[in-house]
């Protein structure tokens, strides 16, 4: 059973015999979250209960059954920005956050830009929160979620994140963590997101898992002018833990996922899909085991020189020495029509000994089961 059929069915019993919560749990690193637990779960009826559920210090589970737009909540700006990529109707436009074009694309020509408030900052989570969506009612567009510094225990699943200033760079991103510990994030597809899809800021966030979803690349608008996303996912904590299991990646050009800082992440049964650019950027500190992975149509799997360390798990006898450090033999990985994917580190392996192991399935399952099943819905 799908798992927004399942959701449905829990929250069709609220207030009855069976209560409403997370369906099943989380592998790897964030093993053992609980979110809100057995908190009476809560149905927001508007922007406003939505934010102060999610932003209280109680423990809480928040059911979505409707959409929360927020687009025209907070008002517009317009101004002066810039046009790094080009003028084309396809290119994004940038805000001049914090000086960036000032300081960063002072040779860029400036550009008139007009954007939605509310998808700069996201929704405030704190700590002890589970946010379920029902079936596929639970939708929110225009805006984003941010797990603020020092937010642990927290389960987001089965829910969309849309349209979040799409034609504008440092418009507002998806889902953002820093400085957060125990965060699972299951079942939820992101479309149209101007700048990241998944971004964990440079402070440390120590366990995360990152399962199942749909992170959807199409855009009218991108750094690259050719409808794919470049901003899609961005690791580079330092000292982040991160589990990314069962993901469908679609339709990126570059930054999915970006990794450095301090970060150890276990990329496993993934499907990657379509890009005329790269999937993996490792730069310093990034440490990546991949296994079990499908990358197909990506033209260049891993860009340029890694600066951290990668083990790709390239064959049955190399990825033995897994089974020391994992508890089982690494997985090969698939690549269809891709570029190649070949490096084997294996220094930092040490660093998986002694906790939470995500299992691996070959990377046939990945293919047949990740593209029906990842994200709360193909939007």
């Amino acid at each position: 059973m799908k798992i927004q059929a399942l959701i449905t069915i829990l929250a069709s019993y609220a207030g009855g015999a069976i209560a409403v919560g997370v369906s099943g749990a989380a592998e790897g690193f964030a093993k053992g979250v609980t979110g809100g637990g057995s908190a009476t779960a809560v149905y927001p009826s508007t922007t406003d209960e939505l934010v102060s559920y999610l932003g209280d210090s109680s423990a809480r589970v928040i059911v979505l059954t409707k959409t929360f737009d927020f687009r025209g909540t907070e008002g517009t700006t317009t101004g002066t920005g810039c046009a790094p990529w080009g003028t084309a109707s396809a290119c994004q436009l940038a805000i001049n956050q914090n000086s960036w074009c000032d300081n960063y694309q002072s040779s860029a020509p400036s550009a008139s830009v007009s954007y939605d408030n509310a998808g700069v900052l996201g929704i405030t989570v704190k700590s002890n929160k589970s946010l379920i969506g029902s079936g596929s009612s639970g939708v929110i567009k225009g805006k984003g979620l941010r797990i603020v510094s020092g937010a642990s225990n927290i389960i987001i699943q089965n829910i969309a994140i849309t349209d979040i200033n799409e034609k504008y760079v440092w418009g507002g991103d998806a889902l953002t963590l820093n400085d957060a510990d125990m965060v699972w994030i299951d079942h939820v597809t992101t479309a149209r997101i101007g700048r990241q899809h998944l971004v964990l800021g440079t402070s440390a966030s120590n366990r995360v898992t990152i399962s199942n979803n749909y992170f959807n690349g199409v855009t009218s608008y991108s750094a690259t002018c050719d409808g794919y996303a470049y901003w899609g996912i961005y690791f580079t904590g330092s000292n982040d833990l991160i589990t990314l299991k069962g993901n469908y990646i679609y339709h990126f050009s570059g930054r999915s996922p970006k990794v450095q800082g301090n970060t150890l992440l276990h990329a496993v049964n993934n499907y990657w899909y379509d890009s005329n650019g790269h999937a993996f950027e490792i730069g310093s500190g990034g440490y990546v085991l991949a296994e079990g992975n499908v990358f197909q149509n990506i033209a260049t799997v891993v860009e340029g020189t890694v600066e951290g360390q990668l083990f790709t798990s390239p064959d049955s006898s190399t990825n033995q020495i897994c089974s020391t450090y994992l508890g089982h033999v690494c997985q090969v990985n698939g690549l269809g029509s891709s570029g190649p994917f070949e490096q084997s580190d294996t220094s930092f392996l040490v660093n998986f000994s002694g906790k939470n192991i995500a299992s691996a399935d070959s990377y046939s399952v990945a293919q047949s089961s990740v593209p029906s099943n990842a994200g709360q819905g193909k939007i």
